[in-house]
């Protein structure tokens, strides 16, 4: 069995950054080369685009880990690393990506060819010919590149289309949308013959719109059963329900029961759902005994009732002017807003705070301590005179002060551990 996959959790990591160079002209008869170590490269981007030709993400069911190509080292003669590939990852129209975490939505790949970036690769380090001044010739030292983190995200397919088929399994909905459309979808005499979402186009004159076969709902959909509470997510893109009851009783079932379950489980799922509207079909004509009962459902259940004999096309063309004419006054479907505020990777945060340890010394932790360990490497005196000028410019220097720090005072900042001098 072809088993059809809309909800998958994935891995994603944007490329690091390559480091810089330390590098220093050597030429014969140049005896003041200088620094020439170059930048390094910048990370590949993860980037997810809709195509309308996927219809599932099952390729996501056997690789979970997506991670954009590194960006290259610096060289020397101040060459820059070569910069990491993007990574593409296309996804069927229709997707919703959220973070795994919070649940809050990224994006919705609702056009087809629509793109978005999840996650920016990182920034190449300087090169040490980037940290020369009037006072630092030769600098020693270079800047790391920016190392990214791996996250995990969750795919959600929603299928978009302007109407939807529901009602339980084997009461005609394959047949009907083989009738209406070009769509050709499997159809045969068991339940669970759809197991996934078969979509059609409805051409009428000059205009078109899209029909979507749900699969079949059983009672306790809502909470999981069956296959049920993963297709019910189908519907909520639809504008318009087209609820098909097995009129004749076909399967042992009163269809008044039929049509009230079915009802039940989409409030249960969902009281947007429950507010789209409905055309309400009866099929299976040909085999109702009692001619007068669809007078008898319509007043069961306070609603007008088409009824069709879909294999032989009775009552279809009236049926689909009617759909048209709905479609056509109903607002165009939505896509879902992304959590606004909401960064996967957020941007680094620089901020510090300032606590005293037991033995009085002074420890600075925030955000601006990773920043500093990413970004200064600590292997050399110039590369330590740096890293001070930034306390300096930051302010830190001048809070330790403020806080009462004076010479001879022990300063740790991350794995830094320094005696205060003036």
């Amino acid at each position: 069995m072809n088993m059809f996959l809309d909800y998958v959790k994935i891995f994603i990591k944007a490329g690091n950054g390559g480091d810089g160079k330390v590098s220093f002209h050597r030429e014969k008869f140049v005896p003041n080369g200088g620094p020439d170590g170059g930048d390094g490269g910048k990370g590949g981007d993860v980037i997810f685009v809709a195509d309308k030709s996927i219809n599932t993400l099952i390729d996501f069911r056997f690789q979970k880990f997506y991670r954009a190509e590194d960006g290259g080292n610096g060289e020397p003669k101040n060459c820059t690393g070569k910069s990491g590939e993007d990574l593409i990852v296309r996804v069927p129209a229709g997707t919703v990506i959220r973070d795994t975490a919070s649940g809050k939505v990224i994006a919705d790949l609702f056009d087809d060819g629509e793109r978005v970036t999840l996650l920016e690769g990182g920034r190449g380090g300087k090169g040490n010919n980037r940290f020369v001044h009037a006072q630092r010739q030769a600098p020693t030292f270079s800047q790391l590149g920016e190392k990214t983190e791996e996250h995990q995200v969750t795919l959600e397919l929603k299928t978009i289309a302007d109407v939807g088929l529901v009602g339980f399994p084997n009461v005609g909905k394959s047949t009907l949308l083989s009738v209406l459309t070009s769509a050709k979808p499997k159809i045969s005499n068991y339940h669970f013959t759809t197991i996934n979402p078969n979509l059609g186009v409805v051409q009428m004159y000059d205009d078109s719109f899209v029909i979507a076969d749900i699969p079949g709902l059983i009672e306790g959909a809502s909470e999981g059963a069956g296959l049920g509470h993963y297709f019910l997510r189908h519907i909520e893109r639809v504008r318009l329900i087209v609820h098909i009851v097995d009129i004749s009783g076909s399967e042992g079932r009163d269809p008044i029961d039929d049509y009230n379950k079915i009802n039940a489980e989409l409030a249960a799922y969902s009281e947007k759902l429950a507010q789209i509207p409905q055309i309400v079909v009866a099929s299976k004509l040909d085999l109702l005994d009692d001619p007068d009962y669809v007078k008898k459902f319509e007043k069961a259940i306070g609603q007008k009732v088409y009824t069709i004999c879909a294999p032989i096309r009775e009552g279809v063309d009236d049926l689909l002017n009617v759909i048209k004419q709905k479609v056509d006054e109903l607002p165009p479907p939505m896509r879902i807003e992304r959590d606004e505020n909401f960064e996967l990777e957020p941007k680094a945060d620089q901020r510090f705070y300032i606590t005293r340890a037991d033995d009085a010394s002074f420890i600075v932790e925030g955000g601006l301590v990773d920043f500093l360990a990413q970004n200064v490497t600590l292997s050399s005196e110039q590369s330590f005179a740096f890293f001070q000028k930034v306390l300096k410019d930051r302010g830190v220097i001048a809070e330790l002060k403020k806080r009462g720090m004076k010479e001879g005072d022990t300063v740790i900042i991350g794995d830094i551990e320094f005696e205060w001098v003036e």
